[in-house]
């Protein structure tokens, strides 16, 4: 563990994230029921080291900014960022100028969006730059890279630059007004340092610390596996439709509900909403509301399926059970399995549809009711 020179983290997330095409700046998107920005901030305060963090944001999400990260327990100074990296920096090192901190203490600059940094890749950063003034987490190239004109280069002498990207903060102040006064724009820290004569050290960066830019890459980083189970249960009347999976099934009963009481689906959305610690059905279409009367149960999977991936989940397999005694379900299950997928937007083959009953023993034996149980996977 790190016990040295006084450190501070600097994390520029001011983008607006125009590659990933979301609806919010790509910091602010979840992942595995968290935000990108919140995943970065804590791999930082997690170490216990920093003992400052200032987060450069865009102004329109300074609020919502800061509301994260208090809710998460990370003490944070937010601060606008600038049109460009390079101006956030400049932002958070001048807030930093303004509040005392040393000039020999160490400044690490990281991403906002690289959310999975290795504790190894901040530790190494952190002792190379106390050592040698300056230090980059990079990781060899892996791929052959052709010059335009000068040919093919020597891949062992060529590096993948990431970040943290550390600094003793005197040498990043002095680097940040060279370029000021040349009118020079970097692509990153380690280049307006180097313009000022000194070479970074390199550190050990990790393949897996990504800066998540398009939407392949939040497939990529996606692998947090969660399991959720429902159950739920409707009485048999007269006078209602039975829908099962989406499915009418021709019945003399149908099952009595606020909504449509389509037990399986119901149970589905339970196991899914379970699986993200989002609640139930019950939380989310409360029976007291008028609008969902009558309410076509496809239709809330489908708004389920929405609030899921609004936390940065997907489902990845389902199997779910449906326990009556009648009507006979067989001849249904292949058209139920295929409405849901469809409504979840996953291959019919993650849908698993079985029906058994209680060798007429209990309320669902005796007819008077059908239950459901469900077990899911969601990814995140």
């Amino acid at each position: 563990m790190y016990n040295g020179k006084y450190a501070a983290a600097v994390i520029t997330a001011g983008g607006t994230g125009t590659r990933m095409g979301a609806p919010v700046p790509k910091q602010f998107l979840y992942v595995g029921g968290k935000t990108i920005l919140q995943r970065t901030a804590e791999r930082f305060s997690g170490q216990g080291v920093f003992d400052r963090i200032v987060v450069t944001l865009p102004e329109a999400q300074l609020e919502e900014g800061r509301d994260i990260l208090n809710g998460a327990g990370i003490p944070a100074d937010v601060l606008a960022g600038g049109k460009s990296r390079q101006d956030s920096v400049w932002n958070a090192l001048r807030h930093l100028q303004g509040s005392g901190f040393p000039e020999d203490g160490l400044v690490l600059v990281q991403d906002g969006v690289r959310p999975y940094t290795e504790d190894s890749t901040i530790e190494d950063v952190l002792r190379k730059t106390e050592k040698f003034g300056a230090a980059i987490a990079a990781i060899p190239s892996v791929s052959t890279v052709r010059h335009i004109t000068d040919g093919t280069l020597d891949r062992s002498k060529l590096y993948s630059v990431q970040t943290p990207q550390g600094f003793r903060f005197s040498l990043l102040v002095r680097a940040f007004e060279a370029a000021a006064r040349d009118g020079f724009l970097g692509t990153d820290e380690a280049g307006l340092v180097e313009r000022v004569g000194v070479l970074p050290e390199i550190a050990a960066g990790t393949p897996s610390n990504i800066k998540i830019t398009t939407p392949e890459d939040l497939q990529k980083m996606s692998g947090e596996i969660r399991i959720g189970t429902g159950f739920d249960v409707h009485r048999l009347v007269e006078g209602r439709k039975l829908i099962l999976g989406g499915v009418e099934i021709p019945y003399e009963k149908g099952l009595l509900g606020h909504s449509d009481a389509d037990v399986l689906v119901h149970a589905l959305m339970d196991a899914m909403l379970g699986a993200a610690a989002l609640g139930d059905i019950g939380k989310l279409f409360p029976d007291s509301d008028p609008a969902y009367a009558g309410a076509d149960s496809m239709k809330l999977l489908a708004r389920v399926t929405e609030v899921l991936a609004e936390h940065g989940f997907r489902l990845g397999n389902a199997d779910m059970t449906v326990i009556c005694q009648r009507p006979k379900l067989a001849a249904h299950i292949p058209e139920m399995r295929s409405r849901i997928a469809v409504v979840i937007g996953v291959p019919e083959e993650r849908i698993s549809v079985k029906a058994t009953t209680t060798e007429k023993l209990g309320f669902t034996g005796s007819g008077e009711g059908i239950a459901a149980e469900a077990v899911c996977t969601i990814v995140g």
